[in-house]
């Protein structure tokens, strides 16, 4: 029970902050696997390993923070101990996330008016985040609920949502 008020201690963050930050995870490996890979195999193979090792070994090692979740000041909290989670949570929790990312960019690729299926690919991950969306108290995705861990806010990080922020509104200042 302490470890479960440990958890519910940290803030939550917003889903559109969550997917700002898969989304630089995304792109980062995705662009590499694309210079890597050049068939459909070699670009999973390359897509899978650097998705678990930006995702699972960085993690691990970087206070539960990935490229992305560092650049947004955010981490992945175990829900049961309050820390980061183990390599067993965090390799469940990316499986199912890196394959669902797998098919986002195999259907992003595939894409175009001859091959309307590669539309399909997109719904795995869609439904797996869709999750986070119906519960608005716990907000764990698919993912977060097999792996029980939760993404929370952070001390420690890049805050690069706030500095983009404020450049916008330097910006709009100086234009008016």
């Amino acid at each position: 029970m302490r470890a479960e008020l440990a958890v519910s201690d940290y803030r939550k963050v917003p889903l559109g902050r969550r997917a700002a930050a898969a989304s630089i995870d995304f792109a980062t490996v995705g662009l590499l696997s694309l210079l890597l890979g050049t068939s459909v195999i070699a670009l999973a193979f390359c897509f899978l390993s650097g998705w678990l090792a930006m995702r699972v070994v960085l993690v691990s090692k970087n206070r539960g923070q990935s490229l992305g979740r560092w650049a947004l000041d955010m981490r992945v909290v175990n829900v049961r101990l309050g820390g980061t989670p183990d390599l067993q949570s965090l390799v469940k929790r990316e499986a199912v996330l890196g394959c669902g990312a797998l098919l986002l960019l195999i259907g992003l690729v595939s894409l175009s008016p001859g091959r309307p299926w590669a539309l399909l690919l997109f719904l795995p991950i869609a439904a797996d985040c869709s999750l986070a969306a119906v519960d608005r108290q716990q907000q764990q995705t698919f993912h977060d609920q097999i792996a029980q861990t939760r993404i929370v806010q952070s001390r420690h990080g890049y805050s690069l949502d706030l500095k983009l922020k404020r450049l916008v509104a330097q910006a709009q200042r100086r234009v008016k």
